[in-house]
């Protein structure tokens, strides 16, 4: 083989793609209701769902008595303050589904109502286009496929594709996105963004691993990267318990899996950041972290903002520091489930 051959071989190889793979939702998530909805009612599941929509979305309640039915989940839009319905279904759409949006509808006075199905019908598709054409502003109907795709043995991750959204809507979004200033979001959403603002400079002062170039959400998290998919630095403030966190969380349908192989380096962990760890595998849900917690603080009081943002952004660089090679290095085959329930069982009975 002359040189020239072996530089297009190797031309060719490094321009090797992966293949999007389709994934059927119930390999994923078995049931609606016991799966599907309270992954959707995540705050991070929700924000890709919010961006689909163009529409800033804040939980209110899961499984919400609205007259004679119960909606899926119930959020409040963010910029406008108005009820968002969200009815689903890992199934095509069907006309029970199109009764209860209706009737969600007619007995509240403004509301955004959200179905989202694996397919919606012809039928359907058109009935919520008409439902947009005959009412006011004061409704709007959106349909959403949801698709689940991985590349290679990546985990699955999901599309929300809008087959039906209400007239004019991408043009009113990008003229919101575009006139937004402070005067249109609540004192709340204010406060949170001029807080993570205020953090972001301290942690471009602390010069560590975590940069504060991140833009400022006016939300009550922020997010960072660690360099792998799945996982996640946090910052979080927990207003209604007087709290602030910072975290490594994990998602994923092999979240179970990486949290208990990390805890098995707890000791280890530990005496590295000299503090113990919350180790919140949080058992009813799909995604695990790990934490550590500044309790009695009050993130609204600017005058203690400088305690709080040195305090997370030192936590987050020490996390950061600490879980970067082992996070890259965890491999979910080296959990083994029915090892560790033997185990614990073992232990049972010698006690």
């Amino acid at each position: 083989m002359n040189i020239i051959e072996g530089s297009q071989r190797m031309a060719v190889s490094k321009n090797d793609l992966g293949w999007l793979t389709r994934v059927d939702l119930r390999n994923i998530w078995t049931s609606e209701s016991s799966d599907f909805t309270p992954w959707l009612a995540r705050e991070e599941n929700l924000a890709v769902l919010g961006e689909a929509l163009g529409i800033d979305l804040e939980l209110e309640a899961q499984e919400k008595a609205v007259g004679p039915f119960r909606a899926d989940v119930l959020c409040k839009d963010i910029g406008t303050g108005a009820w968002v319905l969200i009815e689903n279904q890992l199934e095509r759409t069907d006309h029970a589904h199109l009764g209860q949006l209706l009737t969600y509808a007619s007995g509240l006075e403004a509301v955004t109502i959200v179905w989202i199905a694996a397919r919606f019908t012809e039928e359907h598709r058109s009935t919520l286009d008409w439902l947009n054409k005959i009412t006011d502003e004061s409704f709007r109907f959106f349909g959403l496929e949801v698709e689940l795709w991985r590349i290679g043995d990546s985990p699955a991750a999901p599309k929300f594709n809008i087959v039906s959204k209400p007239n004019n809507w991408s043009r009113l979004v990008a003229q919101a996105a575009k006139a937004i200033d402070e005067t249109e979001l609540s004192d709340t959403r204010v406060k949170q963004r001029a807080y993570w603002a205020a953090f972001h400079q301290t942690l471009d002062q602390a010069d560590g691993p975590v940069s504060g170039s991140r833009k400022p959400q006016p939300q009550s998290w922020m997010s960072y990267s660690i360099g792998r998919t799945g996982f996640n630095l946090g910052a979080v403030m927990i207003r209604p318990k007087r709290e602030i966190r910072a975290e490594l969380y994990i998602a994923g349908d092999q979240a179970k899996a990486f949290f208990h192989l990390i805890r098995d380096q707890q000791q280890a962990i530990e005496q590295e950041l000299s503090y113990p760890l919350q180790w919140e595998e949080l058992p009813t849900r799909r995604d695990s972290r790990i934490s550590v917690y500044m309790t009695n603080v009050d993130p609204e009081e600017e005058r203690d903002w400088p305690r709080q943002h040195a305090w997370l952004s030192a936590k987050i660089n020490d996390f950061h520091r600490v879980f970067l090679a082992r996070v890259r290095d965890l491999d979910a085959k080296d959990w083994q489930h029915g090892e560790l329930e033997v185990s614990a069982g073992a232990s049972q009975v010698s006690g």
